[in-house]
C-alpha cells in the first residue's frame, strides 16, 4: 500500500472513531433530556462507528501495513431538541461519506484494487446511514410538537439492535 493511501486509511480510522464518540455524546444529551429510545439509537450507532474504526484498523494489519493515530477531537454538542441531533446525524453521515468516497477513489488512483474491493462495502453502509437519517428527520418533522407522536418515534428507535457487520476482505474473526 503506498504512502499517501496508507495516511488516509489512517486517517478515515480517527474520523471513525470520532464519530464513534460523536454518537455517544449524541446518545448521552437524548438520555439527559428524557428520550432513552434516541439514546439507545445513537448508542448503537456509536457501536457500529467502534466497529467501523476496528475493521479498517484489521485491515491494514492483515495488509501489514501499520496505522497511525492521531488524538480525537471533542464531540462534545449541545443540541436545541430532537430533530436538531438528527439533523447533525445526517450532516455528519454525509461528511463521512464524502470522506469514505475521497478515500475509494484515492485507492482507485493507486490501483490498489483490494482496497478499492474493501472499501465498497463502507460506501454501501454510508447509503444506508444517510437514509436511515433522512427517514428518522422525515418522521420527527411529521410529528412536529406532537407529543404522542414523538413518544411513539422515540419507543420505534429504541428497539434498534446493535448486530457486529462481517465486512468482505477480512478474514473470519478478524
Amino acid at each position: 500500500m503506498n504512502e499517501k493511501l496508507l495516511k488516509a486509511f489512517s486517517e478515515q480510522i480517527n474520523k471513525e472513531y470520532y464519530s464513534a464518540f460523536l454518537y455517544l455524546a449524541m446518545s448521552n444529551w437524548l438520555n439527559d433530556n428524557g428520550l432513552p429510545g434516541a439514546a439507545k439509537w445513537t448508542y448503537v450507532q456509536y457501536q457500529e462507528e467502534l466497529v467501523h474504526a476496528q475493521n479498517l484498523f484489521h485491515y491494514l494489519q492483515y495488509r501489514d501495513v501499520p496505522a497511525t493515530f492521531k488524538a480525537i477531537a471533542d464531540p462534545s454538542g449541545n443540541w436545541e431538541n430532537e430533530l436538531a441531533v438528527f439533523k447533525n446525524v445526517l450532516a455528519h453521515e454525509k461528511l463521512v461519506t464524502e470522506s469514505i468516497g475521497n478515500l475509494a477513489t484515492l485507492a482507485m488512483k493507486a490501483n490498489d484494487h483490494a482496497a478499492y474491493n474493501f472499501l465498497q462495502w463502507y460506501i454501501s453502509e454510508q447509503v444506508e446511514d444517510e437514509s436511515n437519517a433522512t427517514n428518522i428527520i422525515q418522521k420527527l418533522q411529521i410529528a412536529g410538537d406532537n407529543g404522542g407522536a414523538l413518544l411513539t418515534i422515540d419507543t420505534e428507535l429504541g428497539t434498534r439492535v446493535f448486530t457486529a457487520p462481517t465486512v468482505p476482505g477480512l478474514p473470519v474473526g478478524v
